[in-house]
């Protein structure tokens, strides 16, 4: 992974460098639920997952399983039904992944517009991740890159001011007004 960059500090005349040999071929995808329920803390419930079979022919993403299975998590974390936000990644629509919402009375799915991250909390959550922990960092290995994802992850995990400020900057609202009678 290519280290984000961020402000720091150097001697004038002298930016600093970091230097970075080769691409890694090493896969790592991370899937996250952003959690808001009114009158109740913000919750942020994340996977890893290491894709090590990649170069041989294996995915390099999620599976629609590995998204079934974080749902089932949450399910069982929140205790509550849960009304999902989705982009329009490919998973998220699968034939597979469809029928098993469908056949779950606990789930409600929608889908944002086609093409709208300013919608999508999560992409917040993201931002704050790369400009956070990763910020001016080359990782050694993947090991020493996943643990610093988990270790920024559940910084923002316990911070749940920083969530509430991901759905604040999309301007969406937990609840629609409803409308008043005449």
């Amino acid at each position: 992974m290519t280290p984000p960059t961020a402000r720091t500090w150097a001697r004038r005349g002298r930016p600093p460098l970091i230097r970075v040999r080769g691409r890694s071929q090493r896969r790592i995808s991370i899937a996250a639920l952003a959690c808001y329920k009114h009158g109740e803390r913000t919750r942020l419930i994340y996977r890893p997952k290491r894709h090590v079979d990649h170069k041989r022919g294996g995915r390099r993403s999620f599976t629609w399983t590995d998204y079934r299975d974080l749902l089932i998590d949450a399910h069982q974390q929140l205790g509550a039904p849960i009304v999902l936000v989705w982009d329009n990644l490919n998973v998220h629509k699968d034939r597979r992944m469809r029928q098993f919402i469908d056949t779950h009375d606990w789930i409600s799915c929608y889908f944002l517009p086609a093409y709208a991250p300013d919608l999508n909390p999560v992409e917040g959550i993201w931002s704050l991740l790369r400009r956070g922990s990763q910020a001016n960092t080359a990782f050694i290995d993947p090991d020493h890159l996943m643990r610093t994802l988990r270790h920024g992850l559940r910084q923002i995990q316990y911070r749940s001011n920083l969530i509430d400020g991901c759905l604040a900057e999309t301007s969406l609202t937990l609840t629609t007004p409803r409308p008043q009678r005449q």
